[in-house]
């Protein structure tokens, strides 16, 4: 009964952390997390690492290992998050490409 037990255990712990890698690639591959809240996913973050810290202090390693996991993932989706919205503001603060558009017009 025990093996049906850790069975479960490992099932879900691996569907609970691979769910986040759909999330992972959808924002890398549009270069957006317009849709993501950034406080849940700060929460949620750091959630995960106490569950780490838990699992490694009670020695409980598939626990430990899959938050492991779930906190690269999670935390990856709000780096990127971060990153791309700062790229935007970043280009309108950058007064240089109207300068250069009007030093290749006045060349023209």
């Amino acid at each position: 009964m025990q093996t049906v037990i850790d069975l479960m255990g490992y099932v879900a712990a691996f569907c609970t952390t691979a769910a986040f890698i759909p999330q992972v690639l959808l924002v890398w591959r549009q270069r957006s997390a317009a849709g993501i809240s950034t406080a849940m996913y700060a929460a949620f973050c750091f959630g995960v690492f106490l569950w780490l810290c838990y699992g490694i202090i009670i020695g409980a390693w598939p626990l430990a290992i899959n938050n492991a996991v779930t906190l690269v993932l999670a935390s990856s989706v709000l780096v990127m998050k971060w990153r791309f919205e700062r790229k935007p503001a970043q280009a309108k603060a950058d007064p240089a490409p109207h300068r250069r558009a009007r030093a290749i017009d006045a060349a023209a």
